[in-house]
């Protein structure tokens, strides 16, 4: 499925939409992280949660859990929140 990539992961990418697969969101990062290396560590904690900076939308739905299905067609797009004061 294509997904969408935020601009401060595109150093891994060196593209504003790849390709990847899987069954579940988990499964899709897992691949994407073998495709470009270091991408998972910047989305995913050591508890294997999404970084509290990272948002994923799949068709328009914002989702928390890496063990939400996906399927092939499904619009997935990551986010990275900004903050600042």
């Amino acid at each position: 499925m294509r997904i969408l990539i935020p601009s401060s992961l595109r150093s891994y990418t060196k593209a504003m939409h790849v390709e990847a697969t899987g069954a579940t969101l988990g499964e899709l990062l897992a691949d994407l992280d073998r495709r470009y290396p270091g991408l998972r560590f910047r989305m995913v904690d050591e508890q294997d949660s999404l970084r509290p900076h990272m948002r994923v939308f799949i068709d328009g739905q914002a989702i928390h859990s890496l063990a939400h299905a996906v399927r092939p067609g499904d619009d997935v797009n990551i986010v990275q929140a900004l903050s600042g004061g």
